[in-house]
């Protein structure tokens, strides 16, 4: 059978039917297992149980805001094979936004109310990215999961130890960012200069700061 080759506006309409996805509905993740399955439930206190959740709320805030870095670059790369990377990588962002949803279900609380604006905000600079070049494109890719797996590092020090199922999914999100950032890396990936990363962990502090309590 003939591959199909997707127009521009072909994947304009599938970029709209992802967004729907990720910010409301089910998104298309992979096989994968939740790695939390089959992990018993801590003893947490009330307290502890809001912090955790509140953690979480920020990074499945984060892979809302990856789904979205991922679909403006892949709309906008211009080597198939660069895009059809960024696709299956944004796929395997699907599995950490269904975890971590899943993972704030069973903390009883929400998604934050700010991740339609997150989403907005870094399509648009994922499409600029890609705009820029794929080099500039793959090494934004590269710093921003850099930056993901410090953050993700802060949380796991930050969430209890007797807190299994939350650690197992982060442990498994860390793992995948940093294989991310070396794919981005090992497919030409420019070093962006030090006053983008010092903006994107400026930007990434509002978001982070703004998502623990909204």
């Amino acid at each position: 059978m003939e591959k199909r080759a997707y127009t521009t506006a072909d994947r304009l309409l599938l970029g709209i039917d992802q967004a729907l996805r990720t910010l409301f509905g089910q998104p298309q993740a992979t096989e994968r297992v939740n790695p939390a399955k089959g992990v018993p439930e801590a003893d947490l206190s009330a307290e502890q149980r809001t912090e955790v959740a509140r953690l979480i709320r920020i990074d499945h805030s984060g892979e809302v805001c990856a789904q979205a870095l991922y679909q403006g670059q892949a709309l906008t790369a211009r080597l198939p094979q660069v895009r059809a990377s960024m696709q299956r990588s944004a796929k395997e962002e699907s599995d950490h936004l269904d975890w971590c949803h899943s993972r704030l279900v069973e903390l009883q609380d929400r998604r934050s109310l700010l991740n339609p604006l997150w989403y907005a905000g870094s399509f648009a600079i994922g499409a600029s990215a890609g705009l820029a070049g794929d080099k500039w494109s793959l090494g934004f890719i590269a710093e921003t999961e850099k930056q993901v797996c410090a953050h993700i590092d802060d949380h796991l020090r930050r969430i209890p130890a007797q807190d299994r199922k939350s650690r197992a999914i982060l442990e498994q999100m860390k793992e995948d960012e940093q294989h991310h950032a070396d794919l981005a890396t090992a497919g030409g990936g420019a070093p962006l200069p030090a006053p983008f990363k010092v903006a994107m962990q400026l930007t990434a502090r509002l978001m982070t700061g703004t998502t623990y309590w909204l």
